[in-house]
């Protein structure tokens, strides 16, 4: 299923480019010649996205070739080389571009990520995403920020329980929402409950959540939450953190971090290709 839409991705990217030709290339290229594209990072990055560009230039050339220089996850440093591909000179330049900003997306997010991960180096906490991703890109993204080191928080509304302050207003309290979904879901499925209270906190507790996320708290709110839970359900953390902050949670006895910033707040990279004939 995922291959599936990350190839209906690719396609819809080389038809938004090209369309019903690359008039460019068509009329200047020859179909015979053949040519070797050199992907290279600009600055320093972290490497992700490899068979992505392979699938990208594959829908071009199914006779085309690759060599990667670097892993998932690796550090790669501006001037070096990331890709070589070896193909038709037309399905190179028609692809170059749809390529490029599938990798340089998702080298940016995994980039983006490792930051974070070097900033919590010394912080036993896990960090992990959100569901604040690029409609279409939830999978690429979420492959993204592993890459970067970090880990991720449910992929969609379909694999995970969380109830929100939009459910709790509807449903008219934490004891309604937890009560009807412990009656429903299997045993095995963790309830989590977003709060920004400390009545809600313990609505929560009272209530028997696996998981209580402590969403836009101050600090001092964290610290008298976290006492009061005190052991009885999984504790995450979501809201107003950043690098500078993230170090003040390290006292605190808490599970996860959650951040958007992790995808929504990252940007692209600057990478180039160059492709010279290739006999």
């Amino acid at each position: 299923m995922v291959n599936m839409f990350i190839k209906q991705l690719i396609d819809l990217a080389l038809n938004e480019d090209i369309g019903h030709g690359d008039i460019t290339t068509e009329y200047l290229i020859p179909k015979e010649i053949n040519g070797i594209g050199e992907i290279i990072a600009k600055e320093d990055i972290v490497f992700c996205g490899a068979d992505i560009c392979e699938l990208v230039f594959t829908r071009l050339d199914p006779k085309c070739r690759f060599e990667h220089c670097f892993q998932e996850g690796d550090t790669v440093h501006s001037g070096q080389t990331l890709s070589v591909i070896y193909a038709s000179a037309q399905a190179l330049l028609k692809g170059e571009r749809t390529a490029l900003n599938f990798l340089q997306r998702l080298c940016g997010i995994a980039t983006h990520v490792r930051s974070y991960v070097q900033a919590m180096k010394n912080i036993p906490i896990r960090l992990v995403d959100t569901r604040k991703t690029t409609p279409g890109w939830r999978f690429l993204e979420k492959r993204a920020v592993r890459a970067g080191g970090a880990k991720n928080h449910r992929m969609a509304l379909y694999d995970g329980v969380m109830i929100k302050d939009n459910h709790i207003v509807l449903c008219g309290s934490i004891e309604n929402a937890v009560t009807t979904l412990r009656s429903v879901v299997s045993p095995l499925v963790k309830i989590e409950v977003e709060v920004s209270t400390m009545e809600q906190v313990s609505d929560a507790v009272n209530s028997g959540a696996d998981v209580i996320m402590l969403d836009n708290m101050s600090l001092e709110q964290m610290k008298e939450a976290v006492a009061f839970i005190n052991g009885r359900a999984w504790i995450e953390v979501s809201g107003r953190l950043t690098k500078s902050n993230i170090e003040s949670l390290s006292q605190l006895k808490i599970d996860m971090i959650s951040m958007g910033a992790l995808t929504h707040q990252a940007t692209s990279v600057d990478l180039s290709m160059r492709i010279a004939p290739f006999q």
